[in-house]
């Protein structure tokens, strides 16, 4: 029985034992591991407290980047819309000088086909006229070849003129 039963000299000695170890353990030992747990939860917190500023930022970084994106995007769309209205701009002003220019160059024509129409008509009068005074010259000349034929014209003027005079 004496494995079962320590005799109590080994026991005193064991008590005495556990507590030198107890005290030198609470006087240096506890303290350096509580200082270290400490230390290990201070930096724990603080890294937690870092990691949620970290992510608090983040959030903010994405919102303030989707505000941007949606500001580009909107100046984006005025910046086509101020485009396509610039443009319609040009088109309906280039139709507009189109059509003026247009309509000039016609007026253009117009007049210079109504000038080119008069000079054809001056043109054409003289060349009857010249053409009408050489038929009546050749025709004269053969009618009034000799002198009766002659003297037979002017009395008939004569006639005729008197009469109208009348």
């Amino acid at each position: 029985m004496d494995l079962l039963v320590p005799s109590s000299g080994l026991l005193f000695w064991m008590t005495i034992t556990f507590f030198v170890v107890l005290f030198i353990l609470w006087k240096w030992g506890f303290p350096a591991i509580t200082d270290m747990v400490r230390e290990r939860n201070a930096f724990i917190d603080d890294s937690l407290r870092k990691a949620q500023e970290a992510n608090d930022k983040l959030a903010n970084i994405q919102q303030e980047g989707e505000s941007i994106l949606q500001e580009a995007r909107s100046e984006q769309a005025r910046i086509l819309k101020d485009a396509a209205d610039t443009r319609d701009a040009i088109v309906g002003k280039a139709q507009d000088k189109a059509k003026k220019e247009g309509a000039r160059i016609i007026g253009e024509a117009k007049v210079e086909a109504e000038n080119e129409r008069q000079n054809a008509i001056s043109d054409i009068r003289a060349q009857v006229a010249v053409l009408s005074v050489q038929i009546a010259e050749k025709v004269l000349r053969e009618k009034l070849s000799t002198d009766k034929a002659q003297m037979d014209l002017i009395d008939r003027l004569l006639d005729e003129v008197s009469v109208n005079n009348k």
